[in-house]
């Protein structure tokens, strides 16, 4: 592509490989592609990030073309892990804690409270004050932040004010005031305030707020961003392999879970079911039930509590993206589960997107008519039941079962390419020029 024609953009984001987990794909798989599109992306993240979950695996995929500026960052989490008196706290488990536990609970107080709108927020002043003469030394006209943590934007905020003519892309892979995570902070009244005041100078601010699903760019609408657009996250066509795609019966019935399962998406009636097949013998013999990632403590005591399910359930460690196609492949049944909390129906999580990629049957538990049961209706990919719909998720684990005996499927996976990262990347680019930077 034409040199004269070429795009510097910034992009700002606190999760970046080695980090590990779902937050980190997005911006790495746009900025893998964006140089095919004409951009040059130049990415500002933390030198010295405090995450658990790393994925070293995950390097290969940042493309040389990409510039990476690291700047180091303080974060107060040695301060909750000695309140909370655990010295490793993973990912998606800080609000499980014990209830009679007082310093526990006032760990997540100081959290909610004291750090607004998170932890990084420290980051901020010195990030802006960095990137202002990155900006202007390499001329850059667009520049998108890329949140939680939802203080990233308040980076982008910064530098609008001291650049005007900067062309400002909010993305929100999760909302903010209407998170579910944030509503259990217990939060008082004026912090509360203070989150939605920031919120609103986000969206007001912002030359767009790129939303990951069409409800929640809904909601970012109804909350007065003045442009919203939505880009799903996907799949990298990369990532997959020429392995046969035909339904050849494998010697078990495996029916999976990748990635975090926290006590909130804890599919009871899931495991009840399963419970009950297994007293049937042929399904007892074959059957096995997978877990990789990190597990909420009550989830496996949930399963545990039946006596012929226990004896199916195989847990594993958290897996390198490099091993998450095979794994999904491997999988008769893949199971992708919403959060119950209020709020939390636009979530429209990126493994689905994976599973898509695999081309196996997914069963998802959430709120009836969520933007996974539409893809999944629209791809003819599986199909997704409300957490009270025992008969129903029943009757469809039977039926592929009977699918798999009989060395069938059930689906067509129509149109699943849409959700190719290239694909989306293009999307991200007609966007881009869309705004036009002035």
């Amino acid at each position: 592509m034409d040199e004269v024609k070429r795009k510097r953009i910034l992009v700002v984001t606190y999760y970046w490989p080695p980090s590990g987990g779902a937050g980190v794909q997005r911006w790495l798989k746009f900025t893998k592609y964006l140089p095919d599109f004409g951009w040059d992306p130049i990415v500002f993240t933390p030198e010295n990030p405090d995450f658990d979950l790393k994925d070293e695996s995950l390097l290969v995929d940042v493309n040389n073309d990409v510039e990476v500026l690291k700047f180091p960052i303080w974060e107060p989490y040695q301060i909750f892990k000695k309140l909370s008196g655990n010295k490793r706290i993973q990912q998606g488990q800080i609000l499980e804690t014990d209830k009679k536990s007082v310093f526990k609970r006032l760990a997540i107080w100081l959290r909610g409270n004291l750090f607004v709108p998170d932890p990084r927020i420290f980051w901020v002043k010195p990030s802006v004050d960095y990137l202002t003469s990155i900006i202007q030394s390499n001329d850059i006209k667009y520049m998108i932040t890329t949140g939680p943590p939802h203080s990233v934007h308040l980076i982008g905020k910064g530098l609008k004010l001291k650049n005007p003519t900067l062309t400002w892309v909010a993305d929100f892979r999760d909302p903010w005031s209407q998170w579910d995570i944030l509503k259990k902070m217990k939060i008082s009244s004026f912090i509360w305030k203070r989150h939605l005041k920031l919120e609103q100078s986000v969206l007001k601010m912002a030359d767009s707020v790129l939303a990951t699903g069409p409800t929640a760019a809904q909601e970012f609408r109804d909350l007065g961003a003045r442009k919203v657009a939505f880009i799903t996250n996907g799949f990298d066509a990369a990532d997959t392999t020429d392995e046969d795609l035909s339904t050849k019966r494998r010697s078990q019935f495996k029916v999976s879970h990748l990635g975090m399962l926290s006590q909130d998406r804890n599919p009871v009636v899931l495991w009840k079911v399963l419970e009950e097949l297994c007293s049937l013998p042929a399904f007892y013999k074959v059957f096995e039930l997978h877990l990789t990632g990190i597990l909420s403590p009550e989830v496996v005591l949930s399963i545990k509590q039946y006596p012929r399910l226990s004896t199916k359930l195989v847990l594993s460690e958290s897996i390198p993206h490099t091993g998450v196609f095979r794994s999904n492949r491997e999988s008769d049944v893949l199971i992708l589960l919403q959060t119950r909390a209020e709020g939390a129906n636009s979530q429209l999580p990126g493994k689905l997107f994976e599973y898509l990629s695999a081309k196996r049957p997914v069963l998802a538990l959430g709120a009836e008519g969520n933007d996974i049961s539409n893809i999944l209706d629209a791809t003819k990919a599986g199909k997704s039941f409300g957490y009270a719909e025992k008969e129903e998720i029943a009757k469809f684990l039977v039926n592929e079962f009977t699918a798999w005996q009989e060395g069938q499927s059930n689906w067509t996976f129509k149109g699943v390419d849409v959700y190719e990262r290239k694909h989306l990347t293009k999307q991200l680019d007609e966007l881009l020029r869309s705004l036009q930077s002035k």
